[in-house]
C-alpha cells in the first residue's frame, strides 16, 4: 500500500511547518499499518497555475501527479488562512482537476479505487470548513472519502501559539489522526480487494 502526503504549507523547506508536524502523525499511523508513505512539500516544487496535468516549461506538477496516480492513499494537509485552505492547497486542487478526465489502463478514472483524507492546522477555527472544501473537491475528482478521514488542530478564537509552540489539544488531534490513518488504510484495502468497476 502506498500513500502520498501533499503538505500545502506556505513555508519552504527547511522552515518549520506546523502542518507537516500534524501530517507526520497521520503518516506514522499509515506506516504502522504497513503503508509506504512519501511526503511532498508542494511549495518546494515549481507548480504553475492551471488545470492541466503538464503545463510544460519547467512545471514540476507532473512528478507529483505521477506519485498520486501510483498511490492508493492521498492526504492533503493545509494550514487555515483567513478561514480557507492555503493558496497552495487551492492550486493543488486546480491541477488535480485534470484527473477527472484521465483514465487508467482499465478505462476507469485514475482516482477511482483510491482514498483521500485531510489534515488542517491553524491557530483559529475554520477547520471543518476547510475539510469540507478539500474533501468535496477530492470526491469530485473521484477519490473515496472514508468516514472520519480527517484530523485538525487549532488554538481557538483569536491569535495565539501555533501547533509546534504548544501541547494544547495535541492529544485529541493525535487520537483523531490515528483514527484517520486506520480508516484510510482500511477502506483502501477494501477497495483493493473489491475495486469499483
Amino acid at each position: 500500500m502506498r500513500a502520498v502526503v501533499l503538505n500545502c504549507t506556505l513555508k519552504r523547506s527547511p522552515e518549520e511547518s506546523n502542518t507537516d508536524k500534524l501530517a507526520a502523525v497521520v503518516a506514522a499511523g499509515l506506516r504502522d499499518k504497513g503503508a509506504r508513505v512519501d511526503t511532498y512539500r508542494v511549495v518546494d516544487h515549481h507548480v504553475v497555475p492551471g488545470v492541466v496535468t503538464d503545463a510544460g516549461d519547467g512545471d514540476q506538477w507532473p512528478q507529483l501527479h505521477d506519485a498520486l496516480v501510483q498511490a492508493e492513499i492521498l492526504v492533503v494537509a493545509t494550514p487555515t488562512w483567513v478561514g480557507h485552505p492555503s493558496s497552495v492547497a487551492q492550486r493543488v486542487l486546480e491541477r488535480m482537476d485534470a484527473m477527472i478526465s484521465e483514465t487508467g489502463d482499465d478505462g476507469q478514472p485514475v482516482a477511482y479505487n483510491k482514498v483521500a483524507g485531510v489534515v488542517v492546522t491553524g491557530n483559529e477555527d475554520g477547520a471543518h470548513h476547510v475539510i469540507s472544501e478539500i474533501a468535496g473537491a477530492l470526491g469530485d475528482i473521484g477519490y473515496t472519502i472514508p468516514g472520519q478521514a480527517w484530523t485538525y488542530w487549532n488554538m481557538g478564537p483569536g491569535p495565539g501559539p501555533s501547533y509546534a509552540d504548544t501541547d494544547h489539544g495535541h492529544q485529541w488531534s493525535h487520537k483523531t489522526a490515528a483514527t484517520m490513518a486506520n480508516n484510510l488504510y482500511g477502506v483502501a484495502a477494501a477497495l483493493q480487494s473489491m475495486p469499483i468497476k
